[in-house]
């Protein structure tokens, strides 16, 4: 510890040691380096007076300003006469801030991220999965268990994916290398599941801008159905997998995969930010016209009757509860690494509970948006066709592609519908397209100590070439549909049970993201956050994952080929899992710290995070873990001075 001595207007002071030894509750290097940052008075002795209202974290551990955390103890000792003043460690004694990891790239507000992650869970499922879902589900009574899916599992899951990102200040194989070195495969296979579903995502959202153009002439004619599969497509349903480029196709995807790429070159704040602060505000205007001008359509009201009137008895039937937690699982982009790798990029004070409320309830609010303006137009159209809506009502590629360019083709003014429409279709698309390519890019980046423009063309050029040739194909939309299947049905359920078991049942470390959250947020999560990550979740997924895989394991999905769903489907999620047990070998750069929360790469140097240590009361093997203290709010110490008269003042 340090001592001081001398008469007024002098001061001397001296470090004793290096320990941490306490000073009021405070390591003696803490209270140097507050003595250090302060200039020095010219009036007598100085005493260090620490405020009796510091607030201290969950552990027990006082908060520090930021600016104490950065500076390491002093290896030299430095004397000082008079009013001079108490110079900073010779830049020899001190470790080089240099030669560390750069700083991480973060968003400049807590509004760009939460617009990005809003778009990352806004994507194509909002708009063509939803309002089926529930109509099939139920109708109106389907919003009782889609809520109480969204607040016990849809939400907790969401904050554990915060803390995870937030806390370990990484990639999704960083941030698991960090938790616990054993469970860096689970973000590799994140990793992957991101990298397949990407490469899909990418020719939906070509399709959506190809369509958006063609809208306004509506080139498909007559026969919607067909123009699609046989002239657009030139879908080859005989052929399991061909290397017949459709050129139309090869062309959007191509541009799509260059918008991506440069976004995701230019940065966080700057690319995946600014295009966000851009795209939803775009988005939501867009499809509120859209939405707008259904409702007002002859017809309407028999497309929202048939949405809202509720079946009471739904409520009854296990199969409806399982859809509605699927539903949020699927829409909040949870459990796969996207909201992990946004979260690694917040500053070290960010309100995640309350970040992690509006993302949930904006993107639930966005998809019964959907269900209102897609059913409006469907009861229009079955109006038109003097048939129920049950016959024209679907989902997904059928809905986007077929029936909607059927009901443009209906109602006055189809062409500008069309295209906001199918606008809405791209951007939404593309807001979650690039929050998915940068959990492949951020793992790329991290493992091989990449720049990030390097990181982006590389990982960009290879995933946009496997996709034209996968996608861009005449049997492209068998490839995707089992791909679908296979990554999001199968591939996401589990690991994110796996994660949910890991963090929980075999490590018992739950409590440590609780603190964390309660640490920076206005919303506290408590006991029963911990049930509904742990339990809830665990037996929804579970009994999801298993029913999945006693479908696929009875005959072959869709009818399509065994050798299309064992090389689609069954390969690819072999070859995740290979790929998670071979890169966690690969050593992570030197600067990196791989152990614990990296204090480092907020700037705080690694001698000084190291020398501070808080036990663990979560249960892990391990008894300590290193001390960060840019996690902690700001303490203010308090610096006096002792005048010849015997007054202290500040």
């Amino acid at each position: 510890m340090f001592s001081t001595s001398g008469k007024p207007g002098s001061m001397m002071w001296r470090w004793e040691s290096n320990s941490a030894v306490s000073m009021g509750g405070y390591p003696s290097e803490w209270v140097g380096a507050c003595l250090e940052r302060s200039p020095i008075c010219s009036l007598g002795h100085f005493t260090v007076v620490l405020s009796s209202h510091i607030r201290r974290s969950v552990s027990g551990i006082p908060y520090l300003p930021p600016w104490v955390a950065r500076r390491p103890p002093p290896l030299v000792t430095p004397h000082i006469e008079g009013a001079s003043t108490m110079s900073s460690p010779s830049p020899a004694s001190t470790p080089s801030s240099t030669t560390g990891p750069q700083r991480r790239e973060v968003f400049s507000s807590r509004y760009v991220f939460m617009l990005a992650a809003i778009g990352s869970a806004v994507g194509l499922g909002n708009i063509w999965r939803f309002p089926y879902v529930a109509y099939d589900n139920g109708g109106g009574a389907f919003l009782i268990p889609y809520l109480i899916a969204l607040l016990t599992a849809g939400i907790p899951l969401l904050f554990l994916d915060f803390a995870l990102g937030h806390r370990y200040r990484g990639s999704a194989p960083l941030v698991f290398r960090r938790f616990k070195k054993r469970t860096e495969p689970l973000g590799w296979i994140q990793v992957g599941i991101a990298f397949f579903i990407t490469i899909y995502y990418a020719v939906i959202i070509g399709w959506a801008g190809l369509y958006a153009i063609k809208s306004l002439t509506q080139a498909w004619g007559d026969d919607p159905d067909t123009y699609f599969f046989s002239d657009f497509l030139q879908f080859d349903a005989e052929s399991a997998f061909s290397l017949d480029i459709v050129p139309q196709i090869a062309l959007a995807l191509f541009f799509v995969w260059l918008l991506a790429i440069i976004v995701l070159a230019v940065g966080v704040d700057k690319g995946i930010g600014k295009v966000s602060m851009i795209f939803m505000p775009i988005l939501v205007i867009t499809f509120l016209i859209v939405c707008i001008r259904a409702v007002f359509l002859p017809g309407a009201e028999v497309g929202l009757d048939a949405l809202f009137t509720p079946d009471w008895s739904a409520l009854t039937n296990p199969t409806v509860w399982v859809a509605a937690y699927g539903q949020i699982f699927f829409s909040l982009s949870v459990g796969f690494g996207i909201m992990l790798t946004y979260s690694s990029y917040l500053k070290p004070r960010t309100n995640l509970t309350g970040t992690g409320l509006v993302t949930g309830f904006a993107n639930s609010s966005f998809e019964v948006l959907a269900g209102i303006g897609v059913f409006a137009a469907l009861g229009f159209m079955a109006v038109q066709a003097n048939v129920a809506v049950d016959e024209v009502a679907t989902s997904g590629i059928g809905l986007a592609f077929v029936a909607f360019p059927a009901i443009i083709n209906q109602m006055p003014l189809g062409g500008l519908f069309g295209f906001l429409f199918f606008a809405s279709l791209f951007l939404a698309g593309f807001t979650s397209l690039f929050s998915l390519l940068e959990v492949v890019v951020s793992a790329v980046k991290d493992k091989f100590d990449l720049q990030r423009k390097t990181a982006a063309v590389s990982v960009g050029v290879v995933m946009a070439i496997l996709s034209l040739m996968l996608f861009s194909t005449t049997s492209g939309l068998a490839t995707l549909d089992i791909m679908d299947k296979f990554t999001n049905n199968v591939g996401i359920v589990a690991i994110a049970l796996i994660v949910v078991i890991v963090v929980d049942w075999v490590l018992r470390r739950i409590d440590e993201f609780s603190m964390h959250l309660n640490s920076v947020s206005s919303f506290r999560v408590n006991t029963l956050w911990r049930i509904c990550v742990v339990n809830i979740t665990t037996l929804v997924l579970g009994f999801t994952l298993i029913q999945e895989l006693i479908t696929l394991s009875q005959e072959p999905y869709g009818g399509y080929s065994e050798l299309q769903v064992a090389l689609f489907g069954w390969a690819v999620l072999a070859i995740i899992v290979v790929v998670a047990i071979i890169a966690p070998l690969v050593p992570w750069p030197s600067h990196l710290s791989v152990d614990g929360p990296p204090g480092s790469d907020f700037g705080v140097l690694p001698e000084f995070r190291r020398a501070y240590h808080r036990p663990r009361r979560w249960g892990s093997d391990a008894d300590f873990e290193p001390f960060d203290p840019t996690e902690n709010a700001l303490a203010v110490p308090v610096i006096t001075n002792t005048t010849p008269e015997g007054r202290t003042t500040p």
